[in-house]
């Protein structure tokens, strides 16, 4: 005679319980009902003026929302914003901003700065840091700073950088930009640039991909081009 025992499953460690819930390293400090969300946006200066340049790609969890977004916003003539966290938020952002810097340049009567549409964007982040889920980019020209880009990431800080990079796509290319910037570029080496590290966050981030849009802000004004997803200079339609 034997006493039956109960059959114990074996435990399993905090990689296999992941596997099993189907959660990854990128989601599992998610609270219950929360959604990851990802993007790759970038700012670069260049001897006459910035470049922006953006994915297209919306998600919500695994699921992609929208595949050809337009994540470049205009604030003002020579003023853009590149959006990266929540889509709702971010919209919400550039509305009030870009309302701000109407009104400004009807009392001043002139061009507002670059600087200023970033501290206003600063000032929306930073006091409601608790209900936002923002971080962007400010770029553009203005007749008293030239081309200039401000980082804006999540919590509100307000950093003047020759170049700037956000969303969930940038952890991937910080080493290529950092290696391939340079000062007074030209636009089109700017251009370029931005193209290649944009089109490798997008091979690299599963929330970052559709096709690459960027803009061109200068003195004599805008210029707005899109890559499409075949033609982008890096990822599966080169390899």
């Amino acid at each position: 005679m034997y006493a039956q025992q109960q059959y114990q499953p074996p435990m399993m460690s905090s990689a296999d319980s992941d596997a099993y819930t189907g959660k990854s390293a990128e989601t599992r400090h998610l609270k219950p009902g929360e959604l990851s969300t990802g993007t790759t946006i970038m700012a670069v200066q260049f001897d006459k003026g910035v470049v922006l340049a953006a994915d297209s790609r919306v998600s919500t969890g695994a699921y992609v929302a929208n595949r050809a977004s337009d994540k470049i916003a205009q604030l003002h003539d020579h003023i853009w914003c590149c959006r990266s966290g929540s889509a709702a938020d971010t919209q919400a952002l550039t509305d009030y901003v870009r309302h701000f810097l109407a009104q400004l340049a009807v009392e001043t009567g002139r061009l507002p700065e670059v600087k200023v549409a970033a501290h206003l964007m600063r000032k929306l982040c930073y006091e409601n840091k608790d209900n936002l889920m923002a971080g962007v980019i400010i770029g553009g020209w203005d007749p008293v700073s030239g081309g200039s880009v401000f980082n804006i990431p999540l919590g509100g800080a307000c950093i003047p950088m020759p170049f700037a990079l956000g969303g969930s796509g940038s952890t991937f290319i910080y080493g290529l930009v950092d290696s391939d910037f340079k000062e007074n570029m030209t636009k089109d080496e700017a251009l370029a640039l931005c193209a290649k590290a944009v089109s490798h966050a997008m091979a690299r981030d599963g929330s970052s991909g559709g096709v690459i849009r960027t803009c061109v802000a200068t003195a004599e004004g805008n210029e707005r081009e899109m890559i499409p997803g075949n033609k982008l200079p890096y990822g599966p339609a080169g390899w």
